[in-house]
């Protein structure tokens, strides 16, 4: 029986590009490695395939999320014994941007994290890398009572007309839809908390006020989007992609929420 053949960087490259992917494009990337099947060379691979297309104009974008530096008060996946709060508040080795991994992101987001020439915003929960030639204007500035707003790498994608690319997830892993939260006349707002790394190497535990994010109608909202706005879909690899405009899934979800939210 013939089997297919695995997956390569230029194999995928073509495949971006027939999603619409195009070069020069600012696209921020949400991704399942594994969703993509075989790939010789691995998360490596599609890397360079998607920074092959995007070209020296274009901008590669990941979330670089830090979900356990933060208050552990609101920790559901798992929660941890209150006794355990004040231990881990204060001893909690602090966000550096060179140096604490993102969490639950994927192996894609953590790689692009790493890669020669990214640059990743200074948020010590909500953080964001970039690779290209609007990275640095992507995540300079990325406010703590900010995280996912105008002035965030969320903001600066808008900006800038950039794209989401969903590669093997669906739209619950949409960041860009929290943009349309914090657009909403009277978002609810509480505490954040996060330990932030010192020049001296000591850390400190900082305490904000921003936006309650909540992503649970995400899938709901990305359903409607795709029914009344659309997206392109289509093969990556063995996964599915969704490619849109942020700026209209964004201004999309700014109304959808302020209808259905009560």
């Amino acid at each position: 029986m013939d089997q297919a053949l695995p997956h390569t960087v230029e194999t995928l490259a073509a495949d971006l590009r027939t999603l619409g992917v195009q070069a020069g494009d600012v696209v921020l990337l949400h991704s399942s490695n594994k969703s993509l099947g075989y790939v010789v060379g691995g998360a490596q691979a599609v890397v360079q395939a998607l920074l092959d297309v995007l070209g020296p104009g274009g901008t590669l974008v990941v979330p670089t999320h830090v979900s356990d530096n933060s208050d552990p008060a609101g920790w559901q996946n798992p929660p941890v014994p209150e006794a355990w709060w004040p231990v881990i508040r204060h001893e909690a080795p602090g966000f550096d941007r060179a140096v604490t991994p993102s969490r639950w992101m994927g192996v894609l987001a953590e790689l692009v994290r790493t890669w020669p020439g990214a640059r990743r915003s200074d948020h010590p929960w909500l953080s964001f890398a970039a690779v290209g030639a609007q990275a640095e204007a992507i995540t300079a500035d990325h406010r703590l009572d900010d995280a996912l707003g105008e002035q965030s790498p969320l903001g600066a994608v808008y900006r800038l007309d950039g794209k989401i690319l969903l590669l093997g997830c669906e739209h619950d892993a949409n960041t860009s839809l929290h943009l349309a939260e914090w657009r909403q006349p009277k978002p609810p707002r509480g505490e954040r908390g996060a330990s932030i790394r010192q020049p001296d190497g000591t850390s400190t535990w900082v305490t904000w006020t921003d936006v309650l994010e909540d992503e649970s109608d995400f899938e709901e909202l990305g359903e409607a989007f795709e029914k009344e706005i659309g997206a392109s879909v289509g093969p990556v690899g063995s996964a599915t992609a969704r490619l849109m405009s942020q700026r209209a899934a964004v201004d999309f979800a700014v109304d959808w929420i302020a209808t259905h939210r009560g």
